[in-house]
């Protein structure tokens, strides 16, 4: 073994193809291990688990929701509304994200009742949010091109008609609380 590690520190100590070709093995295998892990890494902290750890009663909340149980089957968890899709949006926000995690090792949300004080803040903060991406996280499942108005009823017609004419409003205009109970808003700016 010994003998082994010489004769790579000499092959490595000169200038050579083999030496080269070494290094970009280990380039190349290092750079999928790490792209592995930090894949393997964000997929972990798109779990409902994981959100659970510092927001167990939003979770809770969730399922007593038609997002969580419905005739169809069809479950979302908290990543499919707070998380984008696509990949540069999503390091975006896991980056913002992480801001949330110091808050909470910190106890600025430690408790239920801290939370629920800063609850509204952080709804409007994140239906602003949504509202500046035209409610893109809704709209991986929820589009009204694929929307049958002959199954809605008159009212949903009519305000799902009228914004897909105008292009002014987005879901989270009329859908604040649909998979949470709505906030005390009350001093909270631009509510």
């Amino acid at each position: 073994m010994l003998n082994l590690l010489k004769r790579l520190w000499v092959i490595m100590k000169s200038p050579s193809s083999a030496a080269m070709g070494f290094i970009l093995i280990l380039g190349f295998t290092g750079g999928i291990i790490f792209w592995g892990g930090f894949n393997m890494g964000m997929e972990a902290t798109n779990s409902e688990e994981f959100c659970a750890g510092c927001h167990a009663p939003i979770v809770k909340e969730i399922r007593e929701t038609i997002h969580y149980s419905n005739r169809s089957g069809v479950r979302a968890i908290c990543s499919d509304c707070h998380v984008p899709h696509n990949w540069t949006d999503k390091i975006i926000r896991k980056v913002q994200a992480s801001k949330e995690l110091v808050a909470f090792a910190m106890g600025t949300i430690g408790t239920q009742e801290k939370f629920e004080a800063r609850r509204g803040y952080l709804a409007n903060r994140e239906w602003h949010r949504m509202k500046e991406n035209d409610s893109a996280e809704c709209r991986n499942c929820h589009e009204f091109d694929f929307m049958d108005f002959s199954e809605q009823g008159a009212r949903s017609v009519k305000q799902h008609s009228t914004a897909l004419a105008s292009g002014e409003k987005t879901c989270v205009d009329c859908h604040k609380g649909i998979a949470h109970q709505l906030p005390n808003m009350e001093g909270i700016e631009g509510w």
